[in-house]
């Protein structure tokens, strides 16, 4: 490193002690507390950590792997800094979407229309770019015209009028999302790509969220219930979005009033499902109109619907659920997919 671009600093760094706490070695280093990780990710969102700290930060916590505690200090430090929703606005489902497609269809979309059918509100957030060869929540909607906002005012109105509203997090969390589209230079995912699942910017009592790993799960329902979330929903789903695989067997960790339990939704297809070649959204909209027969996209919807339908009616079972998503795509209208008929 060339000494013009690196000047000792005459005192340490305010922002220095978290790292040091991460990176003191096998024996002398330790997790955050919550109050440690959420003044330590303030700073980081504030700007007051230099870039070299930033990014010694977030992969020490990726070798360490982050603990419940970190995530849900995280978290706190986010809703602090974000911008604040309108007083009174709130959500039923809030649905995290940072993933983006890449061997199928984002059938998920018509999950959501389906449960914003059945009356549920439905607020969605997310942000795009961070991985080449993927097709994006945000994208997607545009294209079929469907819910997207630009502030808190615009997803007001779009959860009133059309009962699901896409936010994206540059929208009301500026500098976490510029932390999301780091990955590319770092080369790893670090801890952001998971605390943005756990946002819920609307403290909605539903909340929705999709993990790469199953080891990761056990992780998202300790930071949900340190954060006090009512009702949770994890699972893998299709390249880490909100969407059920029909051609597997599904693992549903739920969270209820602080209790974890677990349901399988068994696969509905046996045979083996080829990857798109380019993830699309016209596909959608054929699906919902009628004019395509697809086995597979039919399951993923109904399945994911199902899955949803059990976290926001806690009585029901997932038979029973899977009854009423059907029954939800039988009522649904079919020419009223995009095209400025949302």
């Amino acid at each position: 490193m060339s000494t013009d671009l690196f000047q000792q600093p005459p005192t340490e760094h305010p922002f220095a002690p978290f790292v040091r706490i991460l990176g003191k070695g096998r024996t002398g280093s330790r997790s955050l507390s919550r109050d440690e990780a959420r003044t330590a990710f303030a700073m980081v969102l504030r700007g007051d950590a230099q870039p070299l700290q930033v990014g010694a930060f977030l992969m020490l916590l990726r070798v360490k792997e982050e603990t419940g505690e970190e995530l849900a200090g995280f978290v706190d430090a986010c809703r602090e800094q974000m911008s604040p929703p309108p007083t009174g606005l709130a959500a039923d489902l809030d649905w995290s979407s940072y993933a983006g497609k890449k061997h199928q269809h984002p059938w998920y979309i018509l999950a959501i229309k389906l449960l914003a059918q059945a009356g549920y509100r439905i607020l969605i957030h997310g942000c795009d770019g961070h991985t080449s060869g993927r097709l994006y929540t945000e994208q997607a909607l545009n294209a079929l015209d469907l819910p997207v906002a630009t502030g808190w005012e615009v997803a007001a109105l779009q959860l009133e009028t059309q009962g699901f509203s896409y936010l994206p997090l540059r929208a009301f969390c500026p500098e976490l999302h510029q932390l999301v589209q780091l990955r590319p230079l770092l080369g790893l995912r670090s801890p952001v790509n998971t605390l943005t699942r756990m946002l819920n910017p609307l403290r909605a009592p539903c909340s929705i969220q999709s993990i790469f790993h199953p080891s990761y799960a056990a992780l998202h329902q300790q930071a949900d219930m340190l954060l006090g979330q009512p009702r949770a929903l994890v699972f893998k789903g299709d390249s880490g979005e909100v969407e059920i695989k029909p051609s597997a067997d599904t693992r549903l960790y739920y969270l209820a009033d602080a209790q974890a339990f677990e349901l399988t939704l068994p696969r509905r297809l046996t045979e083996r499902v080829t990857a798109v070649e380019t993830p699309a959204v016209e596909p959608l909209r054929a699906l919902w109109q009628g004019s395509r027969h697809d086995a597979y996209a039919l399951e993923a919807v109904l399945g994911t619907t199902a899955a949803a339908l059990v976290l926001l009616e806690p009585t029901l079972d997932l038979t029973a659920a899977r009854e009423q998503a059907a029954t939800l795509w039988r009522q649904r209208a079919p020419t009223l997919l995009g095209n400025g008929a949302n």
